[in-house]
């Protein structure tokens, strides 16, 4: 691909750690307190500090979310933007493809440069990437147009007193995750990976060790360090400085694995243990084209060199990043042996080993797959993850001077997602 065709990803993208929803499942996590859009406002703000662009170069913005979590939500990619420090000027949009919606954010920066319709010659690069805060709200249903205390409700705030007997809260944390075209949950459409790959539990388990402890291994040598934006947390008590990422367990162990209960099925493989960390983060990266790069000497970190989506069954929604990648392989022009370094995400244990195992049959090695931990350690902030792993692997390639690496997430509904980048 010439340098006028391709897309390369600046040196000096940028994400917050990522924090649990709750701390020691007691009390609102760190990140409680910010909404989606101050999120990815910390990542782009970073990100642009990081990469020295001139801000005038950025023509669009381009950030995953899956889920309206705050009143702010709906403003979402613009919100991220001006809070990150961009110009009112700078057009927004917001995309999302549920769990690949920070990877999609990256396809759909490349796409829009590459399309040229809308792309902006004069301001030729695009900040992209995704955030999440999974505080999602509880919600009251069906209470519009009823009477509520000396009115009929139409819109505005509500008195709790005043709601009628029988009024329910729904949990849209827990509502988001059943899948009705499935039929089940996303917890549940892993289990059903497990039993078609003959999955045990004591492999599930390991596999969530392992994820632990490369985490940690990686976070002690400092490895994260290069992509992580500190974030300061104020309190009524004081500052607290988030510098790591927050689920790591410091002495996991294949015993202590074995204790915890199965969570969603009687006699099922999947517990808290082996599936991903509910956490909040946000990331983002400047993207544009190579010749772009050298014109305003940027530097690049990473080329996009291929790019897949596929669809699956949603009833083994876990297995959509096999086919995926078959398409960014194909769109790279590369084999799955030339892959030195893959981001895969954890959704579950059960769901991350059923496609290793079938992206062994494509050449990929399993053992370059995760390296450094990832989402059962690391967490999975919903529209942040494709741009987190982005970042990860992208750095990861410099840092071991390797070549070709392969970002892939599954998608609830029966989705997955890739991109091949390659080192420059």
């Amino acid at each position: 691909m010439s340098k006028a065709q391709s897309i390369v990803i600046l040196d000096g993208g940028r994400r917050t750690p990522r924090a649990d929803i709750l701390v020691d499942n007691k009390e609102a996590g760190l990140f409680s307190r910010f909404s989606t859009t101050q999120l990815g406002g910390f990542a782009i703000r970073a990100t642009l500090a990081s990469t020295k662009l001139d801000k005038a170069l950025v023509g669009h913005t381009v950030m995953g979310m899956a889920q309206h979590s705050h009143r702010d939500s709906i403003y979402a990619a613009k919100g991220m933007a001006w809070r990150g420090g961009l110009g009112a000027d700078v057009p927004a949009l917001t995309v999302a493809r549920i769990c690949g919606s920070g990877a999609e954010a990256v396809a759909v920066g490349a796409e829009l440069i590459l399309a040229g319709i809308r792309h902006d010659t004069e301001r030729p690069f695009v900040v992209v990437g995704g955030a999440e805060s999974m505080q999602y709200p509880f919600s009251i249903y069906e209470l519009r147009g009823k009477r509520v205390g000396e009115a009929v409700q139409k819109y505005g705030p509500v008195d709790a007193k005043a709601l009628p007997p029988g009024t329910h809260l729904h949990d849209m944390l827990l509502m988001s995750l059943y899948d009705p075209s499935a039929k089940m949950a996303m917890a549940n459409t892993a289990e059903e990976l497990g039993r078609r790959y003959e999955i045990t539990r004591e492999q599930a388990d390991a596999f969530g060790l392992r994820s632990h402890q490369n985490a940690k291994k990686a976070r002690d040598a400092g490895w994260f360090d290069e992509e992580i934006t500190p974030v300061t947390v104020e309190s009524a008590t004081g500052s607290t400085v988030v510098k790591y990422d927050t689920h790591i367990l410091e002495d996991a162990s294949l015993a202590k694995m074995a204790r915890l209960p199965a969570a969603f099925e009687p006699g099922g493989i999947i517990t808290a243990g082996n599936a991903s960390a509910v956490v909040d983060g946000g990331a983002a990266m400047v993207i544009g084209k190579e010749d772009d790069a050298a014109k305003h000497g940027a530097k690049p970190l990473a080329r996009i060199a291929g790019m897949g989506v596929a669809a699956c069954d949603p009833q083994i929604m876990g297995w959509g990043p096999v086919p995926a990648t078959k398409r960014a392989l194909a769109s790279a022009g590369v084999e799955g042996k030339a892959i030195d370094h893959v981001e895969l995400n954890e959704a579950f244990a059960a769901q991350a080993l059923a496609c290793i195992r079938d992206f062994e049959k494509l050449g990929i090695d399993p053992e370059k797959v995760n390296p450094m931990g990832n989402a059962i350690a690391l967490g999975h902030p919903l529209g942040a993850t494709g741009a987190v792993l982005t970042l990860t692997c992208a750095y990861a390639l410099r840092r071991k001077k390797q070549r070709y690496g392969l970002v892939t997430m599954c998608i609830g509904g029966g989705q997955g997602i890739s991109l091949v980048l390659e080192a420059v």
